[in-house]
């Protein structure tokens, strides 16, 4: 990643805005997909090495790559060279496409973060690939953030709009996303292993570059090759924390009464599935605080489970940046501090905005007028919310910019319109999809 995409008005105002560019750039390289998936693959001949497993690519027969998430197009390259003409073929199903093309491999672009008739078109492909296989042959699927709404595959009774309809109702809510999937695996039959048990009795690896909190496979893009450990009635007891029923389809009430439930720990259905976390936020966040090291900083972890409403993780974040700069505690100044996680916002208002912007914006008044700090949020795939951007970066200058451009910031916060807000100030981080996906960085400068 180029850190000249991270420029923003502020950094470049800054005398050490170059140096937290190269920070920001070396978090997304840490996490780089295909080097992610290099590290943990390994072939010696016809001997391929997956973490502690070892696969005779000699005795297999036929050879398939499923990818799907944000990430899919980089793994699925890095993993086609090498396994190189023992590639039979596959799918690829990303967000961003960009016209890319794989050798040996079809790629496609679904829909995200809604499902839609794309996402319909890749499940039935990918139900299509995985059609009578045999044991001897062998699936890699290559899961990422996002591979949730970019393949369906509803239930019977539930319809795609019936998805759309409630996706966008738990997205609105404040619901996390590990609550979001719960409901996704109960009406979806390629999720929460419904994959694996497509590819049955063929052996799956599956290698996961992880968006959720703490790395919960079945979490992951839905779990498709994971056993589910909730319930029906769990997926009820969301519906019912967020008062949805009301909200949504009567067919998603329906099929959560039906009784259908999905595959649970100890499925012989897993009984020759591999399922192995390639990359995740800490690797991001140890990459970013390498970097901060090497650029005069004193580099400190704070947490990577955030998974607040952002407007209160704003305030907690904001006060250690504010005591670190007065007491240099927990770390001497100049200090780069690091929060990584999944914040939620519930929303209000009608504005433009994501999560990342959310919670810088519900900083400004928070740092008003504090000098000698900056504090930038970062969505690592590139794309907060529905917006092209990634975050937003705010000083103790940007509250007086704001006003002084007749901006209130609460007023702001108050109409979700986070993107219009930094957008009028130059401040908003916009490198571009990424190509990797793995939750959000919050990084606390002081200077």
């Amino acid at each position: 990643m180029n850190p000249h995409a991270f420029r923003t008005r502020s950094l470049r105002a800054s005398p050490h805005g170059e140096a937290v560019t190269r920070i920001l750039s070396a978090a997304l390289d840490g996490v780089e997909p295909g080097a992610a998936l290099r590290r943990c693959v390994h072939r010696h001949g016809d001997e391929l090495c997956v973490a502690d497993k070892t696969y005779d690519l000699s005795q297999a027969g036929r050879i398939f790559i499923i990818g799907i998430g944000k990430a899919s197009l980089p793994m699925a390259g890095s993993l086609a060279s090498i396994l190189d003409n023992r590639l039979t073929g596959g799918l690829v199903v990303t967000k961003h496409a960009s016209g890319r093309r794989l050798s040996r491999l079809a790629v496609m672009e679904g829909g995200h973060p809604l499902p839609d008739k794309r996402s319909l078109e890749a499940g039935q492909k990918i139900a299509g690939i995985l059609s009578g296989l045999s044991e001897d042959d062998l699936v890699f699927c290559l899961i990422s953030g996002g591979g949730s709404a970019l393949i369906a595959a509803p239930v019977e009774g539930v319809t795609l709009a019936d998805l759309q309809s409630l996706t966008a109702s738990l997205l609105a809510c404040g619901a996390g996303i590990d609550e979001i999937n719960i409901l996704r695996r109960h009406f979806d039959w390629l999720k929460s292993g419904g994959l694996a048990r497509l590819a049955v009795p063929a052996r799956v690896v599956s290698l996961i570059l992880s968006d959720v909190v703490g790395n919960p496979i079945e979490a992951i893009a839905s779990g498709p090759t994971a056993p589910d450990p909730t319930t029906c009635a769990d997926a009820l007891a969301v519906i019912h924390k967020y008062r949805l029923r009301r909200k949504i389809p009567a067919s998603i009430l329906a099929a959560l009464k039906s009784g259908r439930e999905t595959l649970k720990p100890g499925d012989p259905t897993f009984a020759n599935v591999q399922n192995l976390v390639v990359g995740d936020n800490l690797q991001a966040a140890q990459s970013a605080l390498r970097q901060a090291e090497a650029e005069g900083f004193h580099p400190y972890l704070l947490r990577t489970d955030l998974q607040d409403e952002a407007s209160a993780a704003a305030v907690e974040l904001c006060r250690l940046l504010r005591w670190a700069k007065q007491r240099g505690d927990p770390v001497p100044v100049p200090a780069c501090i690091v929060a990584g996680g999944e914040t939620i916002v519930t929303l209000h208002g009608n504005g433009r905005g994501g999560r990342n912007t959310e919670l810088a914006l519900a900083s400004v008044t928070e740092l008003a007028n504090f000098p000698e700090v900056v504090l930038v949020t970062l969505a690592t795939d590139g794309e907060d919310g529905s917006t092209d951007a990634a975050g937003a970066v705010v000083t103790g200058e940007t509250y007086e910019r704001a006003r002084a451009l007749g901006l209130d910031p609460v007023d702001f916060l108050r109409r979700n319109d986070s993107y219009t807000f930094f957008a009028a100030l130059g401040d908003l981080l916009q490198p571009g999809p990424t190509g990797t996906n793995v939750n959000d960085l919050n990084f606390l400068f002081t200077l």
